[in-house]
């Protein structure tokens, strides 16, 4: 079994992360165009553009399937890439996980890049999914472009800035992009003095990657657990920044 995921940057070491859990044997593809980060101040054409050269580079190593592990490309070229590249290559996009986070109601913040926050995507999701919940969208400027660098004093801040605009009693937060799933743990620690009591993340990382298991069409196929890196195409190594985070040491000794 092979899977393709794509993202801006190394956000996608979670989702690649959760597949390697659920399939150690999994042959991985990572597709990123790190030079071109931020995407999230970029224009929803700009954004698609960018995907759709990331995700073509993968699609040409046949994967099994395609995880855009990026919820600004999902939110601004899911379509896009669908219409593409379905359905020969089953592609499965991110979404925020409004709906676990918000099952038990009380008070759900959700953290996601400027470009995600207060889109007519993440807005319908909230109608669909929100319930009873009280649900404030918080605009993280910076946070993904500091995590892709490693630049730990920038990832302070801007956890720091993303916190103080965060309703106090909140009860659950939801990770509206890949990269912040990174540093789940550092969220936590900044929110949670004036959290509820039992302040919980939600991630998106496990359910997508069970859902790109799901779509493969002979999921009893078997891999060899390779790991093949592409930037803008062109064969590469996992950045430097990879290696400060849990899921991308899982990662940093697999080749391809």
């Amino acid at each position: 079994m092979k899977i393709a995921l794509m993202d801006s940057g190394i956000g996608l070491l979670a989702a690649a992360a959760a597949l390697r859990k659920q399939r150690p044997d999994v042959d991985l593809v990572l597709s990123s165009n790190p030079a071109s980060m931020p995407w999230g101040p970029r224009t929803p054409e700009e954004v698609a553009e960018l995907a759709l050269g990331c995700c073509r580079a993968a699609a040409a190593l046949e994967p099994d399937a395609l995880v855009i592990a990026c919820n600004t490309a999902s939110v601004h070229a899911l379509a896009t890439l669908r219409a593409e590249l379905e359905p020969g290559l089953p592609v499965v996009g991110t979404v925020p996980a409004i709906k676990p986070a918000a099952v038990r109601g009380g008070r759900v913040a959700i953290w996601a890049t400027p470009a995600t926050t207060g889109s007519a995507y993440q807005r319908g999701l909230i109608r669909d999914f929100g319930g009873s919940a009280d649900i404030t969208e918080v605009a993280c400027p910076g946070l993904a472009d500091a995590v892709e660098h490693g630049d730990d004093e920038a990832v302070t801040a801007a956890i720091a800035d993303a916190a103080a605009r965060t309703p106090a009693g909140t009860d659950a937060i939801v990770l509206g992009c890949t990269h912040y799933e990174l540093v789940d743990d550092r969220i936590r620690a900044a929110v949670a003095p004036t959290a509820a009591p039992g302040l919980t993340l939600h991630g998106s990382a496990d359910a997508v990657a069970a859902q790109a298991i799901r779509r493969v069409a002979d999921p009893t196929r078997t891999g060899t657990g390779t790991l093949t890196v592409l930037h803008a195409g062109i064969p590469a190594h996992l950045p430097p920044a990879a290696a400060l985070y849990p899921q991308g040491n899982a990662l940093a000794t697999l080749i391809g």
